[in-house]
């Protein structure tokens, strides 16, 4: 029990506002080019409890990775809905790669203050949580960049994809947006695309990101996701 709420104690805040601040980028982006539906629904809120979603978060805190209730985006509003559908998309992938940058700012001012401050002082106590804190933001926000710029519809990099291509592939390619999941499912658990290429590049933007911290995030992550 003390295990569990350790892990807890580490993820939730991080993971909150990972899936919280990607779900209300998307519906200030799409507000600010003509879009007002996630404000009239009471969408634009920094609540995370209107945006979880109960099966995505659990699979957040428990496999690693995990999804929120998609902020709702009426496109035929948008000024220029072809083109703004990019940029609408793109602002949960940009917000997620921003708190990964900050959580790296965050885990080197606390290696920082390890170094300077005094061994016995009672600073510890609140640097190990924030570092620990910082090490699984920046995994998770890494791994949610990651995930949604995948070309599926209806994840985000999919949305990009429609965006750009010209008008008649674009619908073609919007068709598959109902099966996005069930192809996204299918690629992780049934293909080895997870362990060749999904996992790879996960560990490399976090190592890259991470620096001389590294061994701090992986053991994080190991302590998380250890059974």
């Amino acid at each position: 029990m003390e295990s569990i709420l350790a892990k807890i104690s580490i993820m939730l805040v991080p993971a909150l506002f990972a899936i919280t601040l990607h779900e209300v980028a998307h519906g200030y982006i799409a507000e600010r080019l003509g879009d007002p539906t996630a404000r009239l629904l009471g969408r634009l809120t920094l609540n995370p409890f209107k945006h979880l979603d109960p099966i995505g978060t659990v699979a957040l805190l428990f496999v690693g990775f995990g999804w929120a209730r998609p902020v709702p985006v009426n496109f035929g509003n948008l000024r220029k809905p072809k083109q703004d559908m990019v940029w609408v998309a793109l602002a949960g992938p940009v917000t997620n790669l921003s708190l990964a940058l900050l959580s790296v700012l965050v885990l080197k001012g606390v290696s920082y203050l390890y170094g300077v401050l005094p061994a016995d002082g009672g600073g510890a106590n609140v640097l190990q949580p924030l570092g620990l804190m910082a090490a699984f933001s920046l995994y998770i926000n890494v791994i949610l960049t990651v995930f949604n710029l995948l070309p599926i519809p209806p994840l985000d990099g999919g949305r990009v994809l429609i965006g750009l291509l010209p008008e008649k592939q674009g619908d073609f390619l919007a068709r598959f947006e109902a099966f996005g999941f069930v192809i996204l499912i299918f690629l992780i658990f049934a293909t080895p695309a997870w362990r060749v290429v999904l996992q790879p590049a996960i560990g490399y933007v976090v190592q890259f990101l991470a620096g001389k911290d590294i061994d701090l995030v992986v053991r994080v992550v190991n302590f998380l996701f250890s059974h």
